[in-house]
């Protein structure tokens, strides 16, 4: 690829979400083997001379970069930035005892970004040549010029340590990990056993950014996600049962915990919805086991404390800071410099270092989470929360690796102190209001606690509340804490994010079922 003099393809510029920022692209070619049965073409794919040419791409800029950043400002602005990303990801489906897909792609580009009255202006290629580039940033800056920038003044370089990198390792090992998992998920479940679906991806992805503050940060990031769903059936009745494992991380995370340990747990949780018996709707006292995960911290909580939705006037806990928002029992924190989590880091999609942040201190709103464009409305510096699904995007406000931090109770005692209520072991899928903290989230795997004990597991139940209510309401925090990945989806982005809760005990909540 010629850098500097690739032919200009045709330009789309669109008007788009409530920001009102303007995004300019120029089109794209993807490169992916979809059910791919030839390992050998995948695994043979140029992967070297994809990595050549981007490493060009990052030379240009590193070289170029003022030159671009000076244009994006020809026309006055606060800001303005340079995003390259290279990635490639790897994603095998194991069915029906066999291998059913595997995805194998690379992608890379370059987004511009121009943050002028605080509105946001936004231009990608995949075609990144210096050309192009300046014909973006010329378009975003409505003039053809020079402005003011600073140049290498901080660079922050970080990456991820693997013992086993996906990146040296043949297809042959994701696919025996996946035929473990089915194997044991079999063995685990019999003839009840009708379906185990196993997957397995894993993804490096390289960014850069440069920014008009002088600032150059760069980071590699290696991330495993795998997760087994078994579906077991006996007399017409059919349940499913779901577990995962994933971080920043290489393949070793499979030698910390063996791709046997997530098949079993899958399946015997859908064992156990199999003989359950319908959850009673009503008001109860509930405790959440710290192995359901943050889910309900993520949904009900974490969104609302964001600052792009406390700034637009959505989230419950605006104006807040100062107040007491919870019981004196709860402190949440994010924290993207924990090692090995789904939602970890180095630095932000915008080139912001790794933070922890103490949100909530015994039941008190400390702060929100900001991204540069939020904190430059209030004066304040970026938490390190602003990121992107890849560089087709600007970067947005979100969470990263977000906990309620462990108590003082045993988890056992709290159960034993409970007279009557529901014990959820584990969390499915949820929604929250933003603008009024009420949620609705799936109950996977729950039972009925009588006089201080577990009595038998309850299926079809869904758990109703408020976020803030919730959290007033805490009030047992169980000295453990259980961690869960995920992808959370916000604004047509989805991010990899860690969630986390110690077991806790919640005065009241609606729990939706079928027996009254």
């Amino acid at each position: 690829m010629d850098l500097h003099n690739f032919k200009q393809p045709s330009l789309e510029v669109n008007l788009f979400n409530q920001q009102e920022e303007k995004r300019i692209f120029f089109p794209a070619v993807a490169k992916t083997f979809q059910n791919s049965k030839n390992w050998a073409l995948v695994e043979s794919y140029p992967f070297l001379k994809v990595l050549n040419t981007m490493e060009k791409v990052k030379e240009l800029l590193l070289s170029k970069g003022g030159y671009i950043l000076s244009t994006l400002l020809s026309n006055g602005g606060q800001y303005a930035e340079i995003f390259f990303e290279h990635s490639r990801t790897t994603r095998v489906h194991y069915e029906n005892g066999k291998v059913d897909k595997v995805l194998h792609g690379f992608d890379g580009g370059v987004g511009l970004r121009l943050i002028k009255d605080f509105k946001v202006y936004y231009g990608y290629t995949n075609e990144p040549t210096l050309s192009n580039l300046l014909e973006i940033a010329k378009v975003l800056a409505k003039a053809d010029g020079q402005g003011p920038v600073n140049w290498g003044l901080i660079k922050r370089v970080g990456t991820t340590d693997v013992k086993i990198d996906p990146d040296q390792t043949p297809l042959s090992y994701r696919v025996e990990i996946l035929e473990r998992a089915n194997q044991k998920a079999r063995e685990v479940g019999g003839d009840k056993v009708k379906q185990v679906q196993a997957v397995l991806m894993d993804k490096t992805r390289e960014i850069l950014v440069i920014n008009s503050l002088g600032e150059i940060g760069e980071d590699t990031q290696k991330r495993v996600v795998f997760f087994v769903e078994t579906v077991v059936g006996e007399n017409g009745n059919l349940q499913r049962g779901y577990e995962s494992l994933g971080g920043l991380v290489g393949f070793e995370i499979f030698e910390q915990t063996p791709p046997e340990v997530i098949a079993e747990k899958a399946t015997r949780r859908a064992l156990t919805m199999l003989k359950a018996k319908p959850a009673p709707a009503g008001q109860f006292t509930v405790v959440i086991s710290s192995e359901a995960g943050g889910t309900m911290i993520h949904e009900a909580v974490g969104h609302g404390l964001e600052a792009d939705l406390v700034q637009k006037g959505i989230s419950v806990y605006a104006g807040k800071i100062g107040q007491k928002v919870a019981s004196e029992l709860v402190t949440v924190i994010d924290d993207a410099t924990l090692p090995h989590h789904n939602g970890s880091f180095s630095i932000d999609d915008e080139g912001v270092p790794a933070q922890k942040k103490v949100l909530i201190s015994e039941g008190v709103l400390q702060g929100y989470m900001y991204d540069r464009l939020t904190a430059m409305r209030e004066g304040k510096q970026s938490t390190g929360n602003g990121r992107r699904q890849s560089y087709r995007f600007a970067p947005i406000v979100r969470m990263t690796n977000t906990y309620i931090a462990p108590g003082k109770d045993n988890p056992q005692d709290i159960i034993a102190d409970t007279k009557k209520g529901i014990y959820i072991v584990k969390m499915g899928g949820g929604e929250v209001n933003t603008t009024t903290g009420d949620f609705v989230f799936e109950v996977m795997e729950a039972y009925l606690i009588e006089n201080g004990k577990i009595t038998y597991p309850i299926r079809g139940a869904t758990l109703i509340g408020n976020g803030p209510k919730a959290l007033q309401d805490v009030e047992a925090v169980g000295n453990d804490l259980g961690w869960s990945i995920g992808t959370c989806g916000k604004d047509g982005q989805g991010v990899p994010v860690t969630d986390a809760q110690p077991t806790l005990r919640i005065k009241k909540l609606t729990l939706g079922g079928t027996e009254v």
